[in-house]
């Protein structure tokens, strides 16, 4: 029996050895082939490396974008592989590559950059008044009595030549009475005692028509009419049969409405592009589809410091009588067409309150951020008066996904270059060790060893973490000597190796320094 056991250890033994001689074989054959096809001193895997193949800067975690690494492995941050950033990608000073795929996927469109003619659209809103320009006062030239009234209440249409009131002028009657008096004596030499009556008459109040009346008729004319000097309405009425009127008195205020004004107030930012002569066209309410057009008048030289706003006083014709004073009504003016242009789409611009930037298509899936100086805005389209030339295509849209990745590598590209202008400070370092920022935080101590102190800290923003009770490694130097359990602490922690974090300064917190002196005490 022990024989057999023995004879059988052997035979495991044997056969161990055998399998172990193949596999030693097998792989010093493999290498042998391997060498023969690469060539001698060549490893598998840079034989399989492309003889163009970029330059690798370092590697990174694009969710943290600030750290660098010298060599590949996994992220201390995220549960990833590095991500290696090649030359051409590192000296494009902001640009951005896209593959077409993410292009496509992103809906990325974009649009040539053209010359052209730019016409602005100013709208406003405003009211019909009276044309100021176009208005008849009658006032009473003589002490008299209206015996007769023909306009009866305010707002009365009134035509030109319509008579308006019937006047009783004594001083008229001695006057008409002593010009005829020395016509019927005429022809005894009295011409120069003739022109004198007429001339009292005109001292008197009356007109050249009316003295002409007196004339043809031969006859006093004690009752004399007046009639409108224009068509329109009677705005103001200050009179009624019976009444004594003094000289000076008003009477009428006859306002035409051949012509009309519309003030309209334009808010100051675009007062600049409106001015008087550019053509408008009025649009009311209360005349559905009519559409009135007219001219600038005048500009008013007042800014409404409540409102912000110019007066621009736009005059149009009114021949029906359709707009009456009071009407709202809907502007739009036309000014000048200012000529070749630099325009692109008004959405390509990216406004960050500071500056305007737009994403410049540069070919082979490449775009680059350029600010630009923007002009005048006016229907989709922005003019650009510096910062880009005719020809370029610019993106129009997501752009704002580009542009953010582009502040990213300028980001980074700015670090570079710091980082190369100090050499003392390494610009990589290994993925067991990260050079990473520090991060503030404020709790209790829960234990001490040798290696490590565990804090229960409230959240820290600048990590995301809320709280919790975790392990840091002491520092080098150790712990202060005023340290122990149970005190309130507020320290400074940088990530270390493998996703841990050291702790870098450590202090008691106020109230811990109190009751520490006030127990010494």
């Amino acid at each position: 029996m022990k024989n057999r056991k023995i004879l059988l250890c052997v035979v495991m033994v044997f056969l161990g050895a055998s399998g172990y001689a193949l596999y030693a074989i097998g792989i010093h054959q493999g290498r042998k082939l391997a060498t023969s096809i690469v060539g001698v001193g060549a490893s598998p895997v840079a034989a399989s490396a492309p003889a163009d193949a970029k330059k690798v800067l370092y590697w990174h975690d694009p969710m943290v974008p600030g750290q660098k690494f010298d060599k590949p492995g996994k992220s201390p941050f995220m549960d990833m592989q590095l991500v290696p950033v090649y030359a051409e990608n590192g000296s494009d000073n902001g640009k951005v590559t896209i593959s077409p795929r993410v292009q496509q996927n992103l809906g990325i469109r974009t649009a040539e950059v053209t010359r052209g003619n730019l016409t602005s659209a100013v709208v406003a809103v405003g009211s019909v008044a009276y044309n100021e320009r176009d208005v008849a006062l009658l006032q009473a030239r003589s002490n008299g009595f209206v015996e007769r009234l023909y306009v009866r209440a305010p707002l009365d249409p009134v035509r030109k030549g319509q008579a308006l009131a019937q006047l009783y002028v004594p001083e008229w009657v001695a006057a008409q009475e002593e010009y005829l008096s020395v016509k019927r004596m005429q022809g005894n030499g009295l011409d120069g005692l003739l022109e004198g009556a007429r001339q009292r008459m005109r001292l008197v109040g009356m007109t050249d028509d009316q003295i002409h009346l007196v004339e043809t008729r031969g006859k006093v004319q004690a009752r004399l009419t007046i009639t409108a000097p224009i068509g329109g309405v009677l705005s103001e009425l200050a009179v009624r049969e019976g009444m004594t009127v003094m000289t000076g008195a008003p009477m009428f205020k006859i306002n035409g409405l051949g012509t009309i004004w519309v003030n309209a107030d334009i808010p100051e930012s675009m007062s600049a592009q409106v001015r008087p002569g550019n053509a408008v066209e009025a649009r009311t309410p209360a005349l559905q589809g009519v559409i009135f057009k007219g001219k600038v008048s005048a500009i008013l030289p007042d800014v409404n410091p409540a409102t912000r706003t110019l007066k621009a006083r736009i005059e149009l014709p009114n021949p029906s009588g359709q707009l009456v004073p009071g009407m709202f009504a809907t502007l739009n003016f036309s000014p000048a067409a200012r000529k070749n242009l630099m325009l692109i789409p008004t959405e390509a611009v990216i406004q960050t309150g500071t500056r305007s930037v737009v994403m410049v298509a540069q070919g082979d899936g490449k775009f680059l951020p350029v600010e630009v100086e923007i002009g005048s805005e006016t229907n989709g389209q922005s003019e650009i008066r510096k910062g880009l030339e005719v020809g370029q295509k610019v993106v129009v849209s997501g752009q704002f996904l580009i542009d953010s990745e582009a502040s990213l590598t300028g980001t980074e590209t700015r670090m570079s270059s710091m980082n190369a202008a100090t050499p003392d400070k390494p610009t990589a370092v290994e993925p067991g060790k990260v050079a990473g920022p520090t991060h503030r935080g404020e709790g209790r101590v829960e234990s001490i060893n040798k290696e490590e102190i565990t804090i229960s800290h409230g959240p820290i923003p600048t990590l995301q973490w809320g709280a919790m009770t975790m392990g840091f490694k002491l520092p080098a130097g150790g712990l202060p000597h005023n340290i122990v359990v149970g005190d309130s602490v507020i320290f400074d922690i940088h990530p270390i190796k493998d996703g841990a974090f050291e702790i870098g300064t450590i202090s008691p917190t106020a109230a811990a320094k109190n009751q520490s002196v006030g127990a010494k005490q």
